[in-house]
């Protein structure tokens, strides 16, 4: 088992838009019945760019396993210990503390307490992701996915080391 970690910020409206955030449907939808229906076209037309934007976006994606399909160049560090990859996330944490927009989520030891936890959820096996909002208001969003297999996504293929 290992772990990759991933670092997203970017302005706040763009991380608050879920659409293109969430992975596409298996199953496509239903191919129009006719020309005239302009609503089944949209729809597979819309599920078409799903599939391709998807995996290629630098968005965090809503459910965090899913960062192993995003591109190899997001990954931020891979790790084969838990304390590791929490120390990366406390690290990154540290260096964001000045932009924290909360009181609540500059204090030191509340963060602490969360690298902490992550390593515990790491250590069993499972992700962890942090997200906080920013000064301008931006939006940092932190991740550490466990590979090797996933546990909430096993068929998920893991970037190579």
């Amino acid at each position: 088992m290992h772990h990759h970690g991933y670092l997203w910020t970017g302005p706040k409206e763009r991380f608050d838009n879920e659409a293109p955030r969430r992975p596409p449907r298996p199953e496509p939808p239903p191919a129009p019945v006719s020309d005239d229906d302009v609503k089944a076209e949209q729809l597979l037309k819309r599920y078409r760019e799903v599939m391709a934007e998807f995996p290629t976006s630098d968005l965090p994606p809503i459910e965090t396993a899913y960062w192993l399909i995003k591109p190899r160049s997001l990954v931020r560090g891979t790790w084969d210990g838990a304390k590791e990859a929490a120390a990366w996330l406390g690290e990154r944490l540290a260096e964001y503390v000045p932009r924290l927009a909360s009181e609540r989520d500059r204090d030191t030891t509340r963060l602490a307490q969360l690298v902490s936890a992550a390593a515990e959820q790491l250590h069993s096996g499972a992700d962890v992701s942090y997200g906080f909002y920013l000064e301008r208001p931006s939006y940092l969003s932190l991740a550490v996915v466990t590979c090797s297999p996933n546990r909430s996504k096993p068929e998920l293929a893991c970037p190579a080391k």
